[in-house]
């Protein structure tokens, strides 16, 4: 996988892309025991706005021989999802997102708080499930916590979520 980062990072050098942040499952895996995963989902702040905003993205992948498969490209062998910022919970969270390190490759890796964040604002069945995986095991700033959801409106949902 660290191949696979430093193409991404690639990415950003180039100015395919603004920025960007791991999230989902393999990030939770910096905070958290292993959770069962497919792909690398990399939420990423466009350049341009436009209603293609993948396309700068698959084109530069494909110049440099990376094939896609079905919503992936498969990048060194790993399976990675592009998933433009689509809130601003999200461009937050990467805008944030604190730089950590793959083997020797720098990447940087949405923070715990946010995670839980956008878990909650998600709510599918297996968000819910990571997120109490996240904060039973997690090294969590609840007070940050707190402000994320209060600032996103999400605060109800996660005491009543938490409350269950």
């Amino acid at each position: 996988m660290e191949k696979t980062l430093k193409v991404i990072n690639a990415l950003k050098e180039n100015k395919v892309i603004e920025d960007y942040a791991i999230g989902g499952a393999i990030a939770a895996l910096y905070y958290v025991e292993p959770l069962l995963t497919y792909d690398l989902d990399i939420f990423f702040i466009t350049v341009e706005e436009g209603l293609d905003v993948l396309h700068p993205i698959y084109n530069h992948l494909k110049k440099s021989g990376y094939k896609t498969h079905k919503e992936h490209v498969l990048i060194e062998g790993v399976p990675v999802q592009f998933i433009p910022v689509y809130n601003e919970l999200i461009k937050e969270a990467v805008k944030t997102a604190p730089i950590m390190k793959y083997g020797k490759t720098k990447t940087k890796v949405i923070g715990v708080e946010y995670l839980v964040a956008i878990m909650i604002q998600t709510f599918r069945p297996k968000d819910r499930e990571r997120a109490i995986k996240m904060i039973e095991e997690a090294t969590i700033d609840l007070k940050l916590l707190r402000k994320i959801l209060k600032k996103y409106n999400l605060y109800e949902i996660f005491e009543k979520f938490r409350s269950r």
